[in-house]
């Protein structure tokens, strides 16, 4: 078994520890400090991936715990900026991501399934959910009008990537369900 402790599993892990500050700093009004940690903690996405296909260095549990801490980040800041984002777009992106969470534990459990890799849809939702995340965290640290504009012109793509990669989640987990 490969050491699962490698430099793009700290980059997860600083990712998993940020996640309930980040959450913290907004509950508390603190939007800055909060939009400048969720800021860090995102950049850890691109960074622990990257370093794990430069220095060839990927593991099974950062195949698992990378998905993780990206739910409890993006999930965690969205119920956290409810009133900020629109509640539909919060329970579309929470209930996908705890949909698949749950699909995936049912998986683990009850079939002899163990990798669920990413999908490129899954990459382009994460991606537009980053990006609409920093703009709200933005535009409720700074007040800007040109944050607002930007919330409303990102929501609708990330909303859309959100609900095709749940979509594209789920018919390639029962395909690869029904495989097994």
């Amino acid at each position: 078994m490969r050491n699962w402790l490698t430099v793009p599993n700290l980059f997860t892990l600083a990712r998993l520890a940020l996640a309930p500050i980040v959450v913290f700093e907004i509950l508390h009004q603190r939007h800055m400090a909060a939009a400048v940690l969720f800021a860090i903690a995102a950049a850890t996405d691109l960074i622990d991936g990257y370093l794990a296909r430069r220095l060839h260095s990927a593991t099974s549990s950062g195949a698992y715990l990378d998905p993780i801490a990206d739910k409890l980040l993006l999930s965690g800041v969205f119920l956290a900026i409810i009133g900020s984002a629109p509640l539909w777009l919060v329970a579309v992106i929470f209930g996908r991501d705890l949909l698949i969470l749950v699909s995936s534990g049912a998986a683990l459990v009850l079939t002899r399934l163990r990798a669920f890799p990413p999908s490129v849809w899954g990459k382009a939702s994460t991606f537009f959910q980053i990006l609409t995340a920093v703009a709200y965290l933005a535009r409720n640290a700074l007040g800007s009008p040109v944050f607002a504009t930007l919330c409303a012109a990102l929501i609708w793509p990330a909303a859309a990537l959100t609900v095709w990669s749940g979509i594209d989640y789920g018919w390639r987990g029962w395909r690869l369900i029904r495989i097994d």
